[in-house]
């Protein structure tokens, strides 16, 4: 079966939703693990405003100390012109990400209360991101509540695809969608990455949250429909940012070891070294202090698996 490529999310996705401040130096002992595991992608960090989300305020600083593989791609989240100013200065220094990722809601009411601003406001301001960077990086289009919204219902999936198609249009070919509160079920999975995958030199990223439960079964539907790009987070680490509260339970990611040993289990070829797999989901408990909700963690990789 064909292999697939897993960003690891925890250090960035994973560590926006902690109210308490994570060193660099943890941080950078957890991407540079997450690379020589042989994740292809890993988010580094953001270039948010250190006023709305401290966590990410040594962004520079990270990026500066991070002994990359040339074979990576490490991602930094920008969520403005500023950010992408940022990651640009980074860059020139000589110590930037090689990916940057840019964020739409596919609802006005998440818009507002995720970005600030309009879904018209957002769209300008992605146009001008994407001029700025001027094709310095590789770009990262996400979609959030691509298949519900915690504030409106239900999203119209041609809404979502005119997103997608608007990102295509602006030289954006890397595009995820993300199930930001775990809606999506098997079938709309499938019905959207059919309809994606009308669109040519397209690559669509699976980034599901495990909210009730439906993370791995939603990844499996959208590895049927052609999807090899997936997101994940050791121990299902991550979700909203801490100051910003939208659904209840929990908001966390799939978990990576969980994911992994699914993939590999159904002869699917993740790249990952099995062998590294738990001591890294066991140094990120560490590193929060606190049991995850990794089952693979506990349980340890199928015995039986091809």
């Amino acid at each position: 079966m064909s292999r697939v490529t897993l960003c690891e999310c925890f250090a960035r996705d994973g560590l926006q939703h902690e109210p308490q401040f994570v060193p660099t130096a943890a941080k950078l002992a957890l991407v540079e693990r997450f690379a020589a595991l042989g994740f292809k992608r890993v988010e580094a960090t953001s270039y948010s405003n250190p006023k709305a989300v401290p966590q990410f305020s040594d962004a520079s600083a990270l990026l500066k100390s991070l002994k990359k593989q040339n074979d990576v791609y490490y991602k930094a989240t920008c969520a403005n012109l500023r950010a992408v100013e940022r990651a640009l200065a980074d860059l020139d220094a000589g110590h930037g990400a090689s990916e940057i990722s840019l964020l739409v809601s596919a609802t006005e009411s998440h818009t507002q209360k995720n970005l600030n601003r309009s879904r018209a406001g957002q769209w300008q301001n992605i146009s001008g991101m994407v001029k700025a960077a001027k094709g310095r990086f590789r770009m990262v289009g996400t979609v959030s509540v691509a298949f519900g919204c915690p504030f409106e219902g239900k999203v119209d999936p041609g809404s979502v695809l005119e997103d997608v198609r608007r990102f295509h249009a602006l030289g954006v070919e890397h595009v995820a969608l993300g199930d930001t509160t775990g809606m999506a079920t098997p079938r709309t999975v499938k019905k959207m990455v059919e309809k994606i995958a009308e669109i040519k030199r397209l690559v669509p990223i699976a980034h599901f949250h495990d909210t009730r439960g439906t993370g791995l079964v939603n990844y499996v539907a959208a590895y049927e429909a052609g999807v090899r790009h997936f997101d994940s987070s050791f121990g299902g680490a991550g979700g909203h940012p801490a100051k910003v509260k939208y659904g209840g339970g929990f908001t966390g990611n799939v978990a990576t070891e969980d994911l992994v040993g699914l993939f590999e289990s159904m002869g699917i070829d993740t790249g990952i070294d099995l062998e590294g797999l738990l001591p890294a989901a066991e140094l990120c408990e560490k590193t929060l202090g606190r049991e995850l909700h990794g089952r693979v963690a506990r349980s340890g990789l199928n015995p039986l698996r091809a």
